[in-house]
């Protein structure tokens, strides 16, 4: 037999949800930080209208951390400089982020040495960045007892970096790069390059003699011709929408 329905039970639940879900949204709101409400936190530099999400990830260095403006920080992003809190690492910041930059959820910027983010850069979910390494020289040391090797990390203005990239130490990556997920990178990356793989190699560069090579294999997107309003693009919109369904409505010839 079907059991009886509790509408009381099931009205309750759904307030209690409504609730929770509303209580979070303000916990997200007012925990995130900014420079007009930045907690606990005492960056170097914090720009105007940079905001870091709420739940924040491990953050310490801050002194030595220096965010420019109108930057994303999303969730859990840990942003560290020195090799634990409440280290003196000099007058000169350690980790630099640019203008504009996107820190995608779960994203880890690890800087025990320089690591520079250009402006205007833009990474996807759990991108990890890193300036030191561990050594493995002494066969007899355990590894994670052995002094870790350091070098700065600097990624060009422009770049992507995408979901699950690994970034190590010595990275120099140039202007306008594209790192395609997962992929590993060491070594110096030129401009206008797409990297991939473990470690990740040049897959296609563009360079001003010879264009993209290879070629790309999908047309460029057609830009928005300047002074277009908001209504001529929804009209635009409901001429596609009725070119679609005409072409659906289309009887096939026998």
């Amino acid at each position: 037999m079907p059991k009886p329905k509790n509408t009381f039970s099931s009205w309750r639940r759904r307030l209690a949800q409504r609730a929770v879900h509303a209580a979070w949204a303000w916990v997200q709101r007012t925990g995130s930080v900014s420079a007009e409400h930045p907690g606990r936190f005492r960056f170097g530099a914090l720009g105007e209208a940079t905001r870091l999400a709420f739940p924040l990830g491990t953050v310490f260095g801050e002194p030595w951390i220096h965010l420019g403006s109108h930057c994303i920080v999303g969730e859990q992003v840990t942003l560290t400089a020195g090799l634990m809190p409440d280290l003196d690492l000099g007058p000169d910041p350690i980790l630099r982020i640019g203008d504009g930059v996107v820190l995608g959820r779960g994203s880890h910027l690890i800087a025990d040495t320089t690591v520079t983010i250009g402006s205007d850069c833009y990474f996807g979910p759990y991108v990890y960045v890193t300036s030191t390494n561990h050594s493995y020289d002494d066969p007899h040391e355990p590894i994670g007892r052995q002094w870790p090797r350091m070098e700065p990390v600097e990624i060009g203005p422009g770049c992507w970096i995408g979901t699950g990239a690994v970034i190590l130490p010595g990275a120099r990556i140039g202007r306008n790069v594209v790192v395609a997920a997962g992929a590993v990178v060491r070594g110096t990356v030129p401009d206008h390059a797409v990297v991939a793989g473990a470690p990740a190699r040049v897959v296609r560069r563009w360079t001003p003699e010879t264009g993209w090579q290879p070629p790309l294999r999908t047309p460029p997107p057609v830009p928005i011709p300047a002074g277009t309003t908001p209504e001529q693009l929804r009209a635009l919109a409901e001429l596609d929408e009725e070119d679609v369904t005409q072409k659906g409505s289309r009887t096939p010839p026998e």
